[in-house]
């Protein structure tokens, strides 16, 4: 139940399980969708979108995205193209406003991202860290940026 492309020189990317979604307002959206129009800004390399808590419409997605070491535009303007992407992508209904910029996002050693301890984390839950989880500061370096 893994969601993922293939780009065109063959490379497979696994964007994510095809059962992560978020209800935003009444609407159930793919994180995976929303990541896959992040990723396709030039400047973002690795992202991951969660759902951030949000007493109104349920949830609005948050994305941490990682970024080419030599990108020289500034996180504002990054962020509006990113904004626009997912608009232009998946549409308004996505609410798609928050991004957050990481040096790195935490993984496990096949690859994948913890959605749901990121997702604990950014709504200020308590979160575990698993101990298949490469690089474990990763989680107190986006809290700190939290």
């Amino acid at each position: 139940m893994d969601a993922g492309f293939a780009d065109e020189e063959g490379f497979l990317y696994i964007m994510s399980r095809s059962d992560d979604v978020i209800n935003v307002a009444g609407h159930r959206l793919s994180t995976g969708a929303l990541e896959e129009s992040i990723l396709m800004h030039p400047a973002v390399v690795d992202c991951a979108v969660v759902g951030l808590e949000d007493s109104l419409k349920g949830h609005v997605p948050l994305a941490l995205c990682v970024l080419r070491n030599d990108c020289q535009k500034s996180e504002d303007v990054l962020a509006n193209e990113m904004v626009k992407l997912v608009r232009d992508t998946i549409g308004p209904v996505a609410a798609f406003k928050k991004v957050v910029f990481v040096k790195a996002l935490p993984k496990t050693r096949s690859g994948k991202i913890p959605r749901s301890s990121l997702a604990n984390l950014v709504n200020h839950k308590p979160y575990k860290i698993g101990p298949t989880i490469e690089d474990p500061e990763v989680f107190k370096d986006i809290e700190k940026i939290l």
